[in-house]
């Protein structure tokens, strides 16, 4: 990341810069918080592209601390102080404390948060309660240096009266994403806002970073693709997060598909864009082609980082940014897609597919919308299980699913689960289809229908024969399925496969078709099919 320098103004009017090689200093009590709400608050900051500098990291303990303490205060932009139970027992905190609020008397730019912790803000105030205790201790044993202890004090007395941030009633998880909102307000408006607890997303950003800090002077494209739900957009936000003050100029374009088919929808997403990398001084464009020829101007004299995020189809690229050899040498563009094989084959660029979360994963995500915390609470840990396993590692369904039954009755959990297994949630539902939707021709989605109803786990070659006997032209439309994350082949037994939630939702379509009787649909299956042999309520069309 390119060190930023930042000009701090003296009492007596003189300056002197400081380089910043941190946007926030975080000061804890380590045996309070280090390895729960502090180190969530941390990986929190960083994956909001807020570069923290935290003591138990950064540096060891011994006689260089209070020098380098002081290099890292001073070369952070903010300072964040978590006031915890025990956090005034530690004379390392609190010197942290004064070297901090000394800053911020000289530097009126410096920003400082107080986080009160299952702490009462009075007791930091007041010295009372435990930090009360602490003190009557401080003074027994700093007899003869009181002044360190008065200074103390006043550090204390002042950071109490700024605005800061207190626990309450809220979740933790909660708790840290306004934190962080509120740091990246006062830092950096360009940083995105990254979904709330993103669980596994440490392993998936690895590689992309990998790419964007390559040192390469070729202009990268990455395609970040998977099905609907899995995370493409998430990871592609935190990657831009952690790296986009490494590039002269960057911007992050979401929605693409969506906005696309608006009015004028091109001609936004290009303003937008010309916006981002001159700084705001985007001329008007009244049309795609004028777009086009402004873009590759803007693009060709220096570093860019851009994300197109949601592309459906090569047009959509083409329209926003042309030929990558317009760009400056070590420009970086990232896109995420659901289909694969969006780029032409021939075209150098690097592919990262995006997985399933495990069920490690998988239930620490679900229990942080549920519950507020990384697992599930007592008489609640089979149900989660059996939601997680029907989730199948889509951490749309995990979020949308841990929300909708976020506070309710064990018993509400059962019918809700039982109901799952009928009817698949809507929301879940509808991000899904996007990429059914998105199919060519009706040829392609009935052959997704008919794989989703009666052929998932079926041989591949078995599987084309008995399709090619219903007039389908297999091969080509099982190749479209694959490209759109739709369907998958078992790279062992050769078997066509598809997440059970894509199952469900292709089921659910058909039964939209007539949701109260199977014999009007197109397709039936299991127990259904059984019904309508048994009872003869068949129509001509199933």
């Amino acid at each position: 990341m390119a060190a930023a320098i930042t000009l701090m103004r003296l009492h007596d009017g003189s300056s002197c810069f400081y380089r910043c090689s941190y946007h926030a200093f975080l000061s804890f009590r380590g045996e309070d918080t280090r390895k729960g709400f502090s180190d969530h608050l941390y990986r929190a900051l960083e994956l909001a592209g807020i570069h923290t500098f935290r003591d138990d990291d950064e540096i060891e303990r011994g006689e260089n601390i209070a020098a380098e303490l002081h290099r890292a205060i001073n070369e952070s932009k903010v300072s964040i102080i978590v006031f915890s139970e025990n956090y005034a027992t530690s004379r390392w905190c609190l010197d942290e404390l004064a070297k901090i609020m000394e800053r911020r008397r000289s530097d009126d730019g410096h920003f400082v948060m107080p986080v009160f912790y299952d702490v009462d803000p009075s007791h930091v105030r007041k010295q009372t309660g435990s930090f009360g205790e602490a003190f009557c201790r401080h003074e027994e044993r700093f007899k003869e240096d009181m002044d360190k202890v008065e200074e103390w004090r006043r550090a204390l007395r002042d950071v109490a009266d700024l605005a800061g941030m207190v626990l309450e009633d809220r979740y933790e998880s909660q708790f840290i994403q306004d934190i962080v909102k509120e740091i990246g307000n006062k830092l950096d408006p360009k940083a995105l806002n990254v979904a709330p607890y993103a669980v596994g997303i440490d392993d998936r950003v690895r590689g992309i970073n990998m790419w964007l800090e390559d040192g390469s002077n070729d202009v990268g494209v990455a395609v970040i693709y998977g099905m609907g739900g899995i995370g493409k957009t998430t990871i592609a936000k935190a990657a831009y997060n952690l790296n986009h003050a490494r590039f002269e100029s960057s911007s992050f374009l979401a929605d693409i598909r969506e906005t696309s088919e608006q009015p004028n929808g091109f001609v936004r997403l290009q303003r937008k864009l010309l916006s981002d990398i001159q700084k705001g001084k985007a001329n008007k464009i009244y049309s795609t082609n004028e777009g086009i020829i402004k873009i590759k101007h803007a693009v060709c004299y220096k570093r860019v980082l851009i994300v197109l995020d949601d592309v459906n189809n090569l047009d959509q690229f083409n329209a926003i940014l042309g030929i990558r050899e317009w760009f400056y040498p070590g420009s970086k563009i990232i896109i995420t897609t659901r289909h694969e094989n969006l780029l032409r084959a021939h075209e150098d660029h690097a592919m990262f597919k995006v997985e399933e979360l495990n069920e490690y994963e998988s239930l620490e995500l679900f229990s942080w919308h549920t519950v507020g915390q990384s697992h599930p609470i007592e008489g609640y840990i089979e149900l989660s299980r059996s939601v997680v396993k029907h989730c199948g590692g889509l951490p749309l369904a995990l979020q949308v699913l841990g929300s909708s039954l976020s506070g309710k009755e064990v018993d509400v959990w059962q019918s809700a689960l039982q109901k799952l297994y009928e009817i698949p949630n809507g929301k879940v539902q509808k991000v899904l289809q996007i990429s059914y939707d998105s199919l060519q021709d009706d040829h392609d989605k009935n052959l997704f229908l008919h794989i989703a109803c009666f052929i998932i786990g079926k041989e591949k070659n078995f599987a084309i024969t008995v399709l090619d006997s219903l007039d389908f032209y297999t091969r080509i439309g099982i190749q479209n399925l694959l490209d759109r994350c739709l369907v998958k082949i078992d790279n062992e037994d050769n078997r066509l496969g598809m997440h059970h939630l894509l199952r469900d939702m292709g089921r659910g379509i058909i039964r939209e078709e007539s949701p109260q009787d199977p014999g009007k649909r197109s397709r039936v299956w299991h127990k259904d099919a059984f019904n309508i042999l048994r009872k003869r309520t068949g129509t001509e069309k199933v």
